[in-house]
């Protein structure tokens, strides 16, 4: 028993009953809830053998790559909400309904939080410890694919049709940075910049 809970299957479970919480559960503040869910995976894959602790070091080179990634994927988003306002008819609704989660939150407390904690803390679980794990024991490409679609697939408590499509392609695109650069600093700063901005700054609702 206690080595099943030393896997990703067991850190999986965690992760959908946390987001099940966060997203369908109705009680209190969505933000308050994601930045503890969030802290938890992270918190559960630090203590895990070798769990999101490699590759965290920040330099210019990550700091460089992260920026410009996140720019690329508010671009690709950016382009994807014009295609999908034309193409599904309930879109405008569903993204609405995702920018109404934790209403009446101060943007200033979600900027901060998004970039400072629920980006980094969700990288160092999604990427760091899960991704990684499954990559050292399936292949790359069979982790980021495993990674990336475990990501999406908790996001499905939210019964969203364009939050889960969002998750699966910021999910694989962070997971296909990580894979290439084998580090995660780039993909926590691109992860938190874009994060905040697409909830605070520049939304797309």
């Amino acid at each position: 028993m206690k080595s099943f809970l030393a896997t990703p299957a067991a850190t999986l479970i965690a992760a959908a009953l946390l987001w099940f919480a966060t997203f369908y559960l109705e009680f209190g503040n969505f933000w308050l809830k994601i930045t503890i869910s969030s802290a938890c995976l992270a918190a559960l894959s630090l203590r895990l053998p070798g769990g999101g602790r490699s590759g965290l070091c920040l330099d210019l080179n990550a700091a460089v790559v992260g920026l410009l990634s996140a720019a690329v994927l508010y671009g690709v988003f950016r382009a994807g909400r014009t295609v999908s306002m034309r193409v599904f008819p309930f879109a405008g609704l569903q993204i609405e309904n995702i920018y109404g989660k934790g209403e009446g939150t101060p943007l200033w407390l979600i900027f901060l939080v998004l970039l400072l904690v629920t980006g980094p803390c969700e990288e160092i679980y999604w990427r760091g410890y899960l991704q990684r794990t499954l990559a050292e024991r399936f292949g790359g490409f069979a982790g980021w694919v495993l990674a990336s679609g475990a990501y999406a697939g908790v996001h499905i408590w939210s019964f969203n049709f364009m939050l889960i499509g969002a998750a699966g392609v910021a999910g694989a695109f962070w997971g296909a940075i990580y894979w290439r650069t084998g580090r995660l600093a780039p993909v926590i700063v691109s992860h938190s910049l874009w994060s905040a901005v697409v909830f605070t700054l520049a939304p797309f609702n």
